[in-house]
């Protein structure tokens, strides 16, 4: 069932471009995995090996700590309407820290030079392996809406607080690892 390929081929890149959400998994040597869901209108393709997503601040910046550990990183969508599939991207992953003229280049080239309030970085993904398996176990969800509530919270903390939050809240993993914050602020 599982197929694999060296690179997002032609359909993988439609598959993607329709889902709303996608979720990444990371890990340092020792401690625990992450698994995060992100927005899918975040993420740009950049080509056909590699993937960026704008990061929104939240409660935690594991990611982050796990990329400067060893940069593995698998980003995996789900077909949660139509037909079944679940596409993942495995590579090495790495941070623009925002402020940084790697993040303004590539906010202004793949992101039409707009952040959503609270962004605090971009992650960036050199893909060496595509994977699809049948995704037969997905159950079928109906889209609603998306959630205003973070960047209501971002908006209403604005830049001063969405810092101080983050140098409070983002500078370390839950397994003490530390994630670049500190050195972009």
């Amino acid at each position: 069932m599982a197929k694999q390929f060296t690179c997002i081929e032609p359909h993988h890149r439609e598959f993607i471009l329709q889902q709303r959400i996608f979720f990444t998994a990371s890990a340092a040597a020792q401690g625990r995995v992450n698994v995060s869901p992100k927005d899918g209108a975040a993420l740009r393709i950049l080509s056909a090996s590699s993937v960026a997503y704008l990061d929104q601040t939240g409660s935690g910046n594991e990611t982050a700590a796990h990329l400067r550990a060893n940069g593995r990183l698998t980003v995996m969508f789900c077909a949660f309407a139509g037909a079944p599939l679940i596409l993942r991207l495995y590579g090495q992953g790495k941070v623009l820290s925002r402020g940084s003229f790697a993040y303004s280049d590539l906010l202004a080239s793949a992101f039409d030079n707009e952040e959503r309030p609270g962004s605090r970085q971009i992650v960036v993904l050199a893909i060496d392996l595509v994977q699809t398996s049948c995704g037969y176990g997905v159950p079928l969800f109906e889209y609603v809406d998306e959630r205003p509530t973070l960047t209501r919270w971002a908006e209403a903390k604005g830049e001063a607080g969405m810092e101080e939050y983050r140098r409070l809240k983002n500078a370390f993993s839950i397994d003490g690892y530390p994630t670049g914050i500190l050195e972009s602020s």
